[in-house]
């Protein structure tokens, strides 16, 4: 059963499964959804990741035109936010349940203080016995600083907090064979470079992801050792249709023996740079050792000591990803030398290791 073995469950919520074609919020189908989560909510901590706060702006403004700048995106999204949680509040209320919002922006995720401080925020809403509705900070997010789908920042929610599924309802089934569009892919283990390419890149009227979205989000939470469907939210009660239809795509995770840090670290949204190193590193690093400066052979990008970064061979192969002990400028001066002489050239005294081995993840 989807969700028989999970004690904690994220659920994604597209745009076009919460807004209809009118830009009005689907009052019944989130009472349908509730009747679902009804069902299995018993000793399980559910969260909610919604899309549909800029719909909804644009809905209650009049604004029909598709694209719009970003500045004006956000103040339609602070008018529609407010709107998208009334409703929520009111259906969730009327079934006797407790709501709790959360805003998040990628800088709450991607920064290990932060983010552990959202992952106490949504430990005691379940004491509260409340559900979190999450939604990504649209007000104040800007091109650079943004996730831009909440496919992936439901699948960050997920690996911060600990879930065993996510369920993400979108306005198809599942995964599509290339081959037979009618055909769905049943069970994902690895996601590659054939599984991208069965990714259809058309996006619905108000959608800002589509497949690849997804899939990003699979593998985020692949490594983060949590279950991930696919699944259709177009009709009412999606969840019990999915299960007795038996119509979605699973991504099944590799059994993950990784700690919450070094998820939280492999799991990460993007890197701030590359080290590229030399085949001995590579084969310390292979057998557990930290890099160290003298496997060093050029670093790539401008990044601050602490950042998430990634480390590749010779051939730009990928060999692990790390939080760096030294800013990028450090590295540049002390690459290709011995620990010992690290004090010297920089002049104040610092780690030996570039990146300790409990601050990576081999890839």
């Amino acid at each position: 059963m989807l969700t028989k073995n999970s004690k904690k469950i994220v659920i994604k919520l597209g745009s076009s499964t919460v807004i209809d074609k009118k830009g009005k919020f689907k009052t019944n189908w989130v009472n349908s959804l509730i009747k679902d989560i009804k069902k299995f909510k018993q000793n399980r901590d559910i969260v909610i990741v919604s899309s549909g706060a800029i719909a909804l702006g644009q809905n209650y403004l009049k604004i029909k035109q598709k694209k719009i700048q970003l500045e004006m995106s956000q103040a339609i999204a602070a008018i529609g936010q407010i709107r998208l949680t009334e409703h929520f509040q009111k259906v969730f209320t009327k079934n006797k349940f407790k709501i709790g919002q959360i805003l998040i922006s990628p800088d709450d995720t991607e920064q290990r203080r932060r983010a552990l401080n959202v992952r106490r925020t949504f430990e005691n809403l379940f004491k509260l016995k409340a559900i979190p509705i999450v939604n990504e900070n649209d007000t104040t997010a800007t091109t650079e600083i943004k996730y831009g789908d909440n496919d992936r920042l439901a699948a960050r929610v997920a690996q911060i907090i600990g879930a065993d599924t996510l369920i993400i309802l979108s306005d198809v089934d599942g995964l599509y064979d290339k081959k037979s569009k009618k055909k769905i892919i049943k069970e994902v283990t690895e996601i590659n470079k054939d599984i991208y390419k069965l990714a259809d890149t058309k996006i619905n009227n108000y959608g800002s992801g589509g497949m690849i979205t997804k899939l990003d989000a699979a593998k985020i939470c692949m490594n983060a050792g949590c279950n991930m469907f696919i699944g259709n939210g177009s009709k009412n009660n999606p969840i019990k249709n999915m299960i007795q239809n038996k119509k979605y795509t699973k991504f099944i995770p590799k059994i993950s023996t990784l700690d919450a840090r070094k998820k939280w670290i492999v799991s990460s949204l993007s890197y701030s740079g590359k080290i590229f190193i030399d085949y001995g590193a590579a084969r310390a690093l292979e057998n557990g050792k930290s890099l160290l400066a003298a496997g060093i052979i050029k670093i790539k990008g401008e990044f601050s000591k602490g950042e998430n970064i990634l480390i590749v061979d010779e051939r730009e192969k990928s060999i692990a990803r790390g939080l760096s002990s030294f800013s990028s400028s450090e590295i540049d001066k002390i690459k290709g030398k011995q620990s010992d002489n690290i004090i010297e050239i920089l002049g104040y005294p610092s780690k030996s290791e570039v990146v300790h081995k409990d601050d990576m993840v081999k890839l």
